[in-house]
């Protein structure tokens, strides 16, 4: 039966330089970040791991990647010779889409994370997720068989817990749910809890040295200069945003809807995300995939929280 797609959307298409490396047989790509650090992909999440002569150090655990995760590993450790055991999983955050594979790896394996992402776990109580036995606080320093992996946390962003993790030996950094490289974020800021973190977490990922970036979402590994342009995009938002806030007259919705408060606001708002999301979009088509399918919801978030968090357009009643 022939699927009916007449009704959709058409969107820009989406530019060669966003997309990353076809997939095997299995539906996954594995391939070297460098020397014994890579990563994995299916295209929409990603996951690396390191392997060390005290085993495999795996860095977040996607289900939708599930049981290709232990195949990438076979297939690196049968090619090199070395241990395929997994013998640590570090949580980026407490997410279910980057960790939720957690519980397909055994029992023994040591769990690090952020303290908040124990808390979190220990609160939804996820069997798919197990709570990380190791915690830290702001920092914590890895030496696992001879290999160096620094812990960062600077604060909330996408969520409480999310935390950096720079393998400086092997320049990279992985930050995960707030730069997709080649791609502008998903729905409100990828789902992010704390804008003004959100914005602030690149700065703080360009602050140590590193070549490659793993974002843990797409198809591609990323480089300093998609941080940069990340950046650009969400500056360019919130300027873009508070423009709109100072000029959008709400009048017309609070004289159309009289009593009803909600609709007078959402139409309201929704202009105003509008507004600012216009000039974005066309800057960026063509330069981010998806400008022009996420970055209305997007600028939303950011319109919201520089209204709610920075107070910018707070009218006092005199």
């Amino acid at each position: 039966m022939a699927t009916d797609t007449a009704a959709l959307p058409d969107y820009a298409p989406v530019p060669k330089s966003a997309l990353g490396p076809a997939f095997n047989e299995q539906g996954y790509y594995v391939g070297r970040v460098e020397r014994n650090l890579y990563w994995i992909t299916d295209g929409t999440y990603q996951s690396a791991f390191l392997s060390t002569s005290d085993g495999v150090v795996l860095l977040d655990a996607p289900p939708t990647i599930g049981g290709n995760i232990q195949r990438a590993v076979d297939e690196i450790a049968s090619a090199n010779g070395v241990s395929n055991k997994i013998n640590y999983l570090i949580y980026s955050h407490h997410h279910a889409d980057h960790v939720g594979a957690s519980s397909l790896f055994d029992k023994n394996v040591t769990r690090i994370g952020h303290e908040d992402t124990r808390r979190l776990l220990l609160r939804d109580d996820d069997p798919a997720r197990p709570p990380n036995e190791e915690t830290f606080g702001d920092r914590r320093t890895l030496e696992i068989g001879g290999e160096r992996i620094d812990l960062a946390w600077h604060g909330a962003n996408h969520s409480p817990d999310n935390i950096l993790i720079h393998l400086p030996d092997h320049d990279t950094m992985m930050l995960i749910d707030i730069v997709n490289p080649g791609w502008v974020p998903v729905y409100n800021s990828n789902l992010t809890e704390d804008i003004p973190g959100y914005i602030e977490a690149p700065a703080n990922a360009l602050a140590y040295s590193w070549k490659h970036f793993i974002g843990g979402h797409l198809g591609r590994l990323g480089t300093r200069d998609d941080v940069t342009l990340h950046q650009q995009y969400m500056a360019d938002i919130a300027e873009s945003s508070r423009n709109a806030i100072d000029t959008v007259d709400p009048t017309r919705y609070f004289a159309k809807y009289g009593d009803n408060m909600w609709a007078a606001v959402k139409g309201y708002l929704d202009e105003v995300a509008a507004t600012a999301a216009a000039p974005v979009v066309e800057k960026y088509t063509g330069v981010l995939a998806a400008a022009d399918v996420f970055t209305e919801h997007t600028t939303f978030w950011v319109m919201e929280s520089i209204r709610l968090d920075l107070g910018y357009g707070s009218w006092v009643h005199p």
